[in-house]
């Protein structure tokens, strides 16, 4: 039993289960609500399952690509959640989640703002249901996609304008069921954020 949380595009939460499938699903398009919503979709999520926390495995965690502000919301969420209750973190690609249960080849899109998209490509699912990554995640401005995109043509777009926290999870539960690797405990945001600290002390002139 594992909550899953993403926010790398709108803001989804869900509880899911390797046998019993998606228990709870709460999700919202909003891309710029992350922080507002990810506590209410958390507790309903909890309160839709009825269950107590402890019977949890872990909390799936989104990890991009996505916008440095709102891809952080979740991930913060999910770190503060599994450490209150004693639980492990479980790191996903976000785009696994889109591709998920695509008939491949596929290109997954989100938007990066700025004109820009992250793509990611998979050939298909293998035999363990599991979509398999070519490329990516990678950063590219919009009008230049099918440039940077070898066999652009030859791909069907699928579009992750919201991130299935679901999807997320049973990609999880299906890495784990087959001892495959999860992905690294490092968020995807490919670029720097908009604003950074800067190099030294502010001077003062009178």
């Amino acid at each position: 039993m594992l909550l899953a949380i993403d926010t790398s595009a709108g803001t989804s939460v869900a509880i899911v289960d390797r046998d019993a499938g998606v228990i709870a699903e709460h999700s919202s398009p909003d891309t710029r609500g992350h922080a507002e919503l990810i506590g209410t979709f958390i507790q309903a999520c909890l309160d839709d399952w009825g269950g107590v926390v402890t019977s949890l495995s872990g909390v799936v965690s989104g990890m991009g690509p996505g916008p440095f502000t709102g891809l952080r919301v979740g991930i913060a969420a999910a770190r503060a959640f599994a450490f209150g209750a004693g639980k492990i973190v479980v790191p996903v690609v976000s785009h696994d989640a889109v591709a998920f249960g695509a008939e491949g080849p596929v290109l997954v899109v989100t938007d990066a703002r700025r004109h820009e998209l992250f793509w990611s490509t998979y050939s298909g699912s293998d035999a363990a249901g599991l979509p398999v990554r070519t490329s990516g995640p990678n950063l590219a401005k919009a009008a230049e996609l099918e440039h940077d995109v070898r066999g652009y043509g030859g791909y069907r777009l699928l579009d992750g304008g919201l991130v299935s926290a679901a999807s997320l999870g049973l990609v999880a539960e299906l890495q784990y069921a087959h001892g495959r690797p999860f992905a690294a405990d490092q968020p995807l945001y490919l670029r720097s954020p908009d604003v950074t600290l800067s190099a030294g002390p502010k001077r003062v002139t009178s």
